[in-house]
């Protein structure tokens, strides 16, 4: 017992600082080996939860493929300017054109898209270059610009569209799959620092210059959360045309609703099939990156993003810390059925509950508790059964020691009956008693080692004459023991067994007290004595200190019975009880010297009884 108290104490305590290592690791955002695990469980949150309708603030004009049949592609710049004046006629709040204008194009077609752009409210892409997929960042907290990765080269739209129009950076940060999970708010590269085109739309939107802070950024009287490096969690509504998107061929035909574009944020890209520029998605496996950069500046203007900012991550390190506590707790508390039941409703309600606040617009980390409570729990289990097969191991030892003791049928009957003689039984049994003589005065001669030896190998030779004549050894009593036969149920041949035994053990000790090293030279000798009649079987003692014996007058006379061999010189004295119990056929009639039966006194009885005397023959 004190053994496991310790293991779950370790447990608990190794379990807590794993847990709290990989809190602080997700604080710091340097937990990439779980991101591959955390984007696929992200992925079945978003798809339990299911699409959901966006705000009515963005709209799409799709470069798609009926538009690129009807006036090639990639559009020429004419044809781009015609749809960017279309669309502005309408008066949206925005128009957003997620194409690179890097590369100078005919003068006619450059000078009307300009014109264009500078009639409108207008954004227009640019994108930094990155010499890794993956780039690392410092944590400085003097430097509020050291966790964003800096580009080693920002592609930037030529100076005549950037004089009338916003620039704004389209770079995402991806997992390992492609999908985008966050969007970079900002971006620098060289000795520029530029928006995200995302936060240009809203904030030319909005009217309001955007104002960041240590995990937040601020769109007038509006916070919104960010995740490490201001970076803003994304989800998506749905699969592609989620929100309204309308071909720019429909545009160029005069077909467009002006509802569709009145008053609205209005995203120009390309949706053309082999475009390129599409990202994989839970609800889609080529959402257009137009619909990405739509999505997030809808969240920007809706404020319906979902949270994962600092505080949202150290409730992640806390659950990390107290989910792998609970479980191992828990399993340390109750290993059962419904021990197992909790265990499974604590995971299942933490699975839940992780769910409902994603829905609800909170990103909390399925992976991290995971990774925090998984290894722990198996670990700690892995113990508990390798301490199990130790136990059992101990038991069985423990068992082998109780056949080694008490005779094989009663131990089996202690393992099948744990409440047996638990009550005391009255019962017919036969009692054999042996002891040795002058062992008293010989331990002081032969020291204590010598003494543990001969004890020790005469028990050992008492358990094997006792065993193999199926009787109990009920108790070793210093340099003698009680043999019981009759246990677990009295039988019709106990008396013929116990003499048996009785005869046999004679036979035993005369060469062993002959042989024995330490006893080599020294007057020590033995006494028998055998009685049968009823007994009272019972267990002595309490709690864990329990012994089975047997008590009563047949016990008594049976051990005064040695004195009357050793009065007599015999080895062996029998009762008459016992004698006509064993039958005609019984050993002491079979082998050695029998005399009998006689009158002899018992002490501590007014009337003596019938003995037997026996002697075997000297080898």
């Amino acid at each position: 017992m004190q053994g496991r108290r310790l293991l779950v104490t370790i447990a608990l305590l190794l379990s807590a600082l794993w847990g709290g290592l990989l809190g602080y690791m997700h604080l710091s955002g340097s937990m990439s080996f779980l991101d591959r695990l955390e984007a696929s469980l992200t992925d079945v949150r978003s798809t339990v939860i299911g699409a959901k309708e966006p705000p009515p603030v963005t709209s799409i004009v799709a470069i798609d493929d009926q538009t690129a049949v009807d006036n090639g592609y990639p559009l020429n710049r004419a044809t781009l300017a015609r749809v960017v004046a279309a669309v502005g006629a309408f008066k949206p709040k925005v128009i957003a054109l997620d194409l690179l204008l890097v590369d100078p194009g005919p003068e006619e077609g450059d000078a009307a898209l300009a014109v264009a752009l500078h009639q409108s409210p207008s954004v227009i892409a640019a994108a930094g270059v990155f010499p890794k997929d993956t780039q690392a960042v410092d944590h400085d907290a003097n430097d509020p610009l050291a966790a964003i990765p800096a580009a080693s080269q920002m592609l930037l739209p030529l100076s005549r569209f950037s004089d009338v129009a916003a620039i704004g950076v389209v770079n995402v940060a991806t997992d390992e799959s492609g999908t985008p999970r966050f969007i970079p708010l900002i971006s620098r590269g060289g000795a520029r620092v530029d928006a995200s085109f995302p936060l240009r739309v809203a904030s030319l939107a909005l009217g309001i210059n955007p104002a960041f802070s240590p995990g937040g950024l601020a769109l007038g009287d509006r916070h919104l959360p960010t995740d490490n490096g201001q970076r803003l969690p994304i989800t998506f509504y749905g699969p592609r045309g989620t929100i309204p998107t309308f071909s720019a061929a429909d545009v160029l035909a005069g077909n467009l609703p002006a509802k569709a574009i009145e008053d609205k944020i209005v995203v120009i890209g390309s949706t053309v099939t082999g475009g390129g520029d599409v990202f994989p998605t839970p609800f889609d496996p080529v959402l257009p990156g137009v619909e990405v950069m739509a999505t997030a500046a809808t969240h920007l203007i809706a404020g319906d993003g979902i949270i994962r900012d600092r505080n949202v991550r150290l409730l992640d390190s806390l659950i990390a810390v107290g989910l792998p506590v609970l479980l191992i707790s828990l399993l340390a508390w109750r290993r059962s059925a419904i021990g197992y039941a909790i265990i499974a409703s604590a995971a299942l309600a933490w699975a839940a509950l992780n769910v409902v606040a994603f829905a609800h617009g909170y990103w909390f980390s399925a992976a991290l508790p995971i990774a925090a409570a998984l290894p722990p729990v198996l670990l700690f289990g892995a113990a508990e059964i390798w301490m199990d097969r130790r136990q059992a191991a101990h038991f069985a030892a423990q068992s082998d020691l109780l056949q080694r003791i008490e005779a094989p049928g009663l131990g089996e009957w202690l393992a099948r009956d744990p409440n047996f003689l638990a009550k005391p039984v009255r019962q017919d049994a036969a009692v054999v008693f042996i002891d040795l003589s002058g062992f008293t005065g010989l331990s002081e001669a032969i020291g204590a080692t010598n003494v543990r030896e001969v004890l020790s190998d005469f028990f050992e030779l008492v358990d094997e004459e006792a065993r193999s004549h199926g009787g109990a050894v009920t108790s070793f009593m210093g340099d003698g023991a009680m043999i019981l036969f009759g246990l677990p149920q009295p039988a019709d041949d106990d008396a013929a067994r116990a003499a048996a035994c009785a005869v046999r053990l004679c036979g035993r000790m005369r060469p062993w007290l002959a042989i024995h090293p330490a006893l080599s030279g020294r007057k020590t000798g033995f006494k028998v004595g055998a009685h049968c009649g009823p007994v009272v079987a019972s267990r002595l003692g309490t709690g864990s200190r329990q012994q089975i014996t047997a008590t009563g007058d047949t016990v008594n006379v049976a051990s005064r019975l040695m004195e009357v061999a050793a009065e007599c010189g015999v080895e062996l004295a029998l009762s008459a009880a016992l004698m006509k119990a064993a039958g005609a056929d019984s050993a002491p009639l079979r082998a050695g010297r029998l005399e009998g039966p006689a009158k002899a006194r018992i002490r501590g009885r007014s009337e003596g009884i019938d003995v037997w005397l026996w002697q075997g023959h000297p080898l």
